[in-house]
């Protein structure tokens, strides 16, 4: 089995929560390697191209706003079948929906205003996350 790398975004709600230890502390209790972290912002460009399958959607200003509420922590983390574990961690992509026990049952909630808010963001596969690294760490 290869080794994966992945890109981990705790979004905006996840760090204004500070939630972000704890994510990182899940990551390496799994045994996975952190390769790289740092505080970042979104930009319309940065989304543009992370997002480019849903630009078009009607819905893609509600990411965008959503993403650009406050800083985020992008993470490259490596391990052998991290993509599919940590979307596992992650729990589905409803924090309604998510299990407890899941970053996003455990921290997750929905929202008056409506915007799906749901802590972190993965790749979800080994080409995807490699575009999406190169997005958010073009020095790596």
């Amino acid at each position: 089995m290869a080794v994966e790398r992945t890109l981990i975004l705790v979004k905006p709600d996840g760090v204004s929560a500070g939630h972000v230890g704890e994510i990182i502390t899940r990551i390496e209790r799994k045994g996975y390697n952190i390769e790289a972290l740092k505080v970042t912002t979104a930009t319309d460009e940065k989304l543009r191209k992370h997002y480019s399958d849903k630009v078009d959607k009607p819905y893609f200003g509600e990411i965008e706003s959503y993403m650009k509420e406050g800083p985020m922590v992008a993470i490259i983390a490596s391990g052998i079948n991290i993509i599919d574990a940590f979307h596992n961690m992650a729990g589905k992509t409803n924090p309604t929906l998510a299990a407890p026990g899941t970053i996003r049952g455990d921290f997750g909630c929905e929202w008056e205003d409506g915007n799906l808010r749901n802590v972190v963001h993965s790749s979800d596969g080994v080409e995807a996350a490699e575009n999406e690294i190169k997005i958010w760490f073009p020095e790596k």
